[in-house]
């Protein structure tokens, strides 16, 4: 938790609700009915003045069918085996109907031939390549000092983006699948420009670059950025659209943006949201979304200045700091993913009741995990947070 201290009361909401819910078998006392009906209603607009409650934002995730069903953990399986995974997660849907009113999970088979090759994506068009460690996939560096850069962005500004990033078979496949009425899919996301960067070029690497060399920082900026918005362009030709037609929205994923001062930041991955934003989301209600799963306080102003519509901070950013900062950002958080995990009771009800405390006023919460739902997190916690939901986080009309 941030430097939050519950007071006695929240203690004492806390305790009993997580009392109640071990004297009822670890069930939390939730009508599975009204609350479906009241989320439906309160999720169309978390800043609506007549929405009943608190949406909720967690779904779950198919790595909490390990710890669900007692299976051992296999990452690997989990993202490349769906005949192994399917009747896994019906076991963990039926689970999830009886305990949560849901059926959580996708269900719907893998389908390669409805499928469309792959597209060369940012990292490959910087040269770099994904391995796999750890359970998951890493963005192995390819640069490692100014003179490999210098070459590397002699590379990338010097290719056509079109020709490089549709496979062979590309437009054979096209025609296939738009006559099933499938479209190709749009760039509308992406690791943010300090991830990217520091994953690609290293994290003291990156730092010291901005310090020590602002002309061949700024080089590097401006070629992520405008690689970004060739890559968004080429898609959206590929399914069709003109710029006046193409959808609008755009969402990065940029944990380390947390390692840049302020000064730094704004000169670094500032510019590289904005240029996107300017282009991909100009109007006011458009989506412009950022996740950061890390302590990245310091750096709110420049999400207000951007006018973000939605955000998904680390654990210890406050909510009503965020609020401060990003009025019309739906917040979706700020329930620490570790709390939920481990399934610590008492302190999942307290983070909720505290980010409702210090939002119910503007309103715009979506209680959510502030990052991932990890392996562990059980729908025992999930009915946990919907009774809290239920029973505390309910708005006066």
């Amino acid at each position: 938790m941030d430097d939050y201290t519950p007071p006695e009361a929240h203690l004492r909401m806390a305790f009993e609700l997580v009392a109640q819910t071990h004297a009822n078998g670890g069930l939390a006392p939730v009508d599975l009915e009204r609350f479906w009906a009241d989320d439906k209603i309160a999720s169309k607009d978390p800043f609506g003045r007549n929405i009943p409650q608190v949406p909720l934002g967690i779904w779950m995730s198919d790595e909490c069918i390990f710890d669900e069903l007692g299976i051992a953990v296999d990452f690997w399986r989990l993202l490349y085996d769906h005949a192994w995974l399917l009747p896994l997660k019906k076991a963990y849907n039926d689970l999830s109907a009886r305990i949560v009113g849901q059926r959580l999970l996708g269900q719907t088979p893998y389908g390669p031939a409805r499928r469309y090759p792959p597209t060369k994506v940012l990292h490959e068009v910087f040269e770099a390549h994904n391995e796999w460690h750890s359970e998951s996939w890493w963005l192995r560096q390819c640069v490692h000092n100014e003179d490999e850069l210098k070459a590397l962005l002699d590379r990338v500004e010097a290719r056509d983006i079109h020709k490089f990033i549709l496979p062979p078979n590309w437009d054979e496949e096209k025609a296939r699948l738009q006559k099933l009425g499938i479209k190709p899919a749009l760039y509308r996301s992406q690791r943010g420009p300090v991830t990217f960067a520091t994953s690609i070029f290293g994290i003291e690497n990156l730092i010291f670059l901005i310090r020590d060399n602002p002309d061949l920082a700024a080089r590097f900026r401006d070629a992520i950025l405008r690689t970004m918005l060739g890559l968004a362009r080429v898609l959206d030709e590929e399914a069709g659209y003109t710029p006046q037609t193409a959808p609008h929205g755009f969402s990065f994923f940029d944990d380390n943006c947390c390692l840049l001062s302020p000064a730094m930041y704004e000169f670094f991955g500032y510019p590289v949201l904005k240029g996107v934003f300017e282009q991909r989301s100009p109007g006011p209600g458009d989506e412009r979304f950022q996740h950061s799963d890390s302590e990245m306080s310091h750096l709110l102003p420049f999400f207000g200045k951007l006018g973000m519509t939605g955000v998904n901070f680390g654990p210890t950013v406050r909510a009503d700091q965020i609020r401060e900062h990003c009025p019309k950002a739906v917040i979706y958080g700020q329930l620490a993913p570790f709390a939920f995990s481990r399934n610590e009771g008492e302190r999942i009800v307290l983070e909720f009741l505290r980010d409702f405390e210090r939002t119910k006023e503007k309103r715009g919460l979506v209680f959510s995990t502030a990052g991932s739902i990890n392996h562990g997190s059980r729908l025992t916690g999930m009915r946990l947070i919907m009774a809290a939901i239920q029973r505390y986080g309910r708005y006066d009309k």
